[in-house]
């Protein structure tokens, strides 16, 4: 008989199902309200389905080109002026991806080569490290502690080493919900001055930040625009994160060797999508509007919150909210989750599996991107723990 198994040297030996489809299963099972996922739970406009029909009608259903269809990349171009300043080429420094997720792994995949060392803000985002890992190269952690997460930049200057070849920068923040400032920008033009050191700056959540707080562009800084990748996520900013759709930025000679990974990991994206954005995007409201939009999300959900007791620092960007549950357990926040999940029927991330060392400061992430119905039911049985 031939045994069916073969022997399989993983690259991935300690990676298993993500912490967003175990907690997603767990709410199913227990008919909890998924606060865990990112997505919302409201359709996107109608205006935009309509466009999606519209092109698929008239017979935009073929290969895209692969970096995109040019009346996009226009239009992010002029999003991008209009927003930060920044003159972009539509024809060689912009990249239509099947969202940013492939963005950040054929950015990674383009530039680290094995022995290679990135540096990694945690918690971080879980495609990250697996990515670092595929290229053979090895992430090197700095910890953003509770309850401020804040960045400590003397501390990324001690990790340098001659084989750092790229920081991978998050604003706003996943999972933790906060923004760079400024002086972190400042700090981070410093340090990788006079260095070969790529940044990768993932902004899915770019028209997220809350409180009159500026969201700080990396696209802003003329200084870092040489060494510079920018991601986004059109799934975020249009409520469709199913259609997988996002892009990313660079300047040419890294865009260059970007493609040469992008052709042969995806090639090209939903056509008729590609232009229905295109049109859609052509009143910046649709934008603009987004911070208002979830900021009333954010203190509808912590109002409902009151009389909990869970405490809390509202979030200044993303969709997400921390919440610190030390005055109702002591037990790890996986744990907790699953309990809650279980007992309570609500559903939410446990930030500790986004470091390498679990590191658990007694909070969970809640996705607020859902009806005000959703949040007053969850925030119901929330005040009831």
């Amino acid at each position: 008989m031939i045994d069916a198994s073969l022997p399989i040297n993983s690259k991935l030996v300690n990676t298993g199902t993500s912490i967003f489809t175990r907690m997603s299963a767990l709410a199913a099972k227990h008919s909890a309200i998924n606060l865990s996922q990112g997505f919302p739970n409201f359709s996107s406009s109608p205006l935009l389905m309509d466009l999606v029909h519209k092109y698929m009608r008239q017979g935009y259903n073929q290969y895209a080109p692969m970096a995109g269809v040019l009346p996009l990349r226009e239009r992010i171009a002029e999003k991008m002026h209009k927003l930060y300043g920044k003159n972009i080429c539509p024809n060689n420094e912009i990249t239509i991806t099947s969202g940013a997720t492939q963005a950040i792994y054929t950015t990674i995949t383009s530039l680290v080569c094995a022995n290679d060392e990135v540096i990694v803000l945690e918690p971080a985002f879980d495609c990250y490290v697996p990515a670092i890992a595929l290229c053979g190269a090895k992430p090197v952690y700095i910890s953003l502690k509770a309850p401020h997460y804040t960045i400590d930049w003397t501390a990324v200057q001690a990790a340098i080493s001659p084989r750092t070849k790229m920081i991978i920068i998050n604003n706003p923040h996943n999972p933790t919900g906060t923004v760079l400032r400024s002086e972190d920008v400042q700090a981070l033009i410093k340090l990788v001055a006079h260095t070969n050191i790529f940044v990768l700056s993932d902004e899915v959540y770019e028209h997220l930040s809350f409180d009159g707080i500026a969201h700080e562009s990396l696209l802003r800084y003329p200084a870092l625009w040489n060494r510079l990748i920018a991601t986004y996520s059109f799934g975020k900013s249009l409520h469709a994160t199913g259609w997988k759709i996002g892009y990313c930025i660079a300047p040419t000679y890294i865009m260059q060797e970007f493609r040469k990974v992008h052709q042969f990991v995806v090639f090209s994206v939903s056509t008729p999508v590609q232009y229905a954005i295109a049109e859609y995007l052509a009143n910046p409201d649709t934008y603009l509007s987004l911070a208002a939009f979830f900021q009333q999300k954010r203190d509808y959900f912590l109002s409902l919150l009151r009389g909990s007791r869970f405490s809390y620092i509202p979030s200044q960007g993303s969709y997400y909210q921390m919440l610190n549950y030390s005055a109702i357990s002591t037990e790890k926040d996986t744990h907790f989750a699953a309990r809650l999940t279980k007992e309570y029927g609500v559903a939410a991330i446990p930030p500790s599996v986004f470091y390498h060392n679990n590191y658990d400061a007694q909070m969970l992430r809640f996705c607020f991107a859902k009806t005000d119905e959703t949040l007053e039911k969850a925030a119901a049985r929330l005040r009831k723990v």
